[in-house]
């Protein structure tokens, strides 16, 4: 059984995550294209900035950051959850093929012609990509529904297969859509945080705050899981019901941000591995910590993809696959 934790340790080991989580939140709007500084940045927020700079700032750098922040956290957070809860160290917040039906979704939207209107803070592509998302977590919980919870296993390889289902008909989409639109499907496809404003962080809130939620709540109930359905139900846990609620959680929280940044790789899988070898295996510290370093990582990635090839970009599901595949093979190698 996992030790308890005193409030004392767990702020201790927040602040380790809070402290280069607020320096990268700080640091990055100075950087990109046409840097700032912070020096530049504190004078402009007490003097004004000019129109330019107040564009950029404002509308383009903080937006994005804050963005980055809650889809690497969230992917993070998220990998967490499934990792223990599918008793799979591999398991990623992709695992359940949650994020190929929001993908296949958001092509289709790319592909319909005409297809380009706005429902309040939600685009087209961010409704059809939300559409897939759900129509796979609904599929994937009828599939694994048992009249005692849920079969972990026929929820994992049901997932993978759908996963593999949604990648084959993306391609299909992708052969019968007209050249000039191949450029903005591979775009998304390849994740991005390339937001203009606030509108789509209003959007995602709506889903990403009860999804998070659910996880965040069940995070002592996971310290039993990981023993085993068994020992959990032995200790009065409603090892059905936390399923439950970590796959809508999950499932939530994971649509929200795919359907407005995209896939991006490597977050949901490297950081819980790392976090847990940092700080424990209590989820209680756990997952607010994942979400920290997560959203962390991802601002950091993102900041170099958008300066290391100025003026032009490079997509940041890119450079996380770049550096998280070979740091997880270093974590693997440490291990054994």
């Amino acid at each position: 059984m996992y030790r308890p934790v005193t409030r004392r340790t767990l702020i201790i080991r927040l602040l380790w995550y809070l402290l280069p989580a607020g320096l990268v939140l700080l640091a990055a709007p100075c950087v990109g294209a046409h840097p700032l500084g912070f020096a530049r940045m504190v004078r402009g927020l007490a003097q004004g900035f000019t129109g330019v700079e107040s564009d950029i700032f404002f509308y383009q750098r903080i937006p994005r950051v804050l963005l980055g922040f809650l889809v690497g956290g969230t992917l993070a957070l998220v990998g967490a959850v499934f990792q223990v809860v599918l008793r799979n160290p591999l398991a990623t917040p992709y695992t359940l093929g949650v994020t190929g039906g929001g993908a296949l979704g958001a092509v289709l939207a790319i592909m319909v012609p005409g297809c380009s209107w706005h429902a309040g803070p939600f685009s087209t592509v961010q409704l059809f990509s939300l559409a897939g998302s759900g129509a796979v977590l609904g599929l994937l919980y009828l599939l694994a529904r048992r009249p005692r919870g849920i079969s972990m296993n026929t929820l994992l390889l049901a997932g993978v297969t759908v996963g593999i289902l949604c990648g084959a008909l993306i391609m299909l989409v992708r052969y019968l859509a007209s050249p000039h639109l191949l450029i903005a499907m591979d775009h998304w496809l390849m994740g991005g945080l390339d937001v203009v404003g606030y509108r789509g962080l209003a959007g995602l809130f709506a889903l990403w705050l009860p999804g998070v939620g659910f996880l965040l709540l069940l995070a002592p109930a996971y310290n039993h899981l990981a023993l085993g359905e068994q020992l959990a139900a032995g200790y009065g846990i409603d090892v059905a019901g936390v399923q439950r609620l970590s796959l809508l959680g999950g499932g939530l929280a994971t649509a929200a941000v795919v359907s407005l940044a995209g896939p991006i790789g490597f977050v949901g899988l490297l950081v819980p591995h790392a976090v847990r070898r940092l700080s424990g295996l209590d989820h209680r510290i756990v997952l607010p910590c994942c979400f920290l370093a997560g959203g962390a990582l991802l601002v950091a990635c993102d900041t170099l993809a958008r300066t290391i090839l100025a003026p032009t970009e490079m997509p940041v599901g890119i450079l996380t696959a770049v550096v998280g595949g070979p740091f997880f093979i270093y974590l693997l190698c440490r291990q054994s």
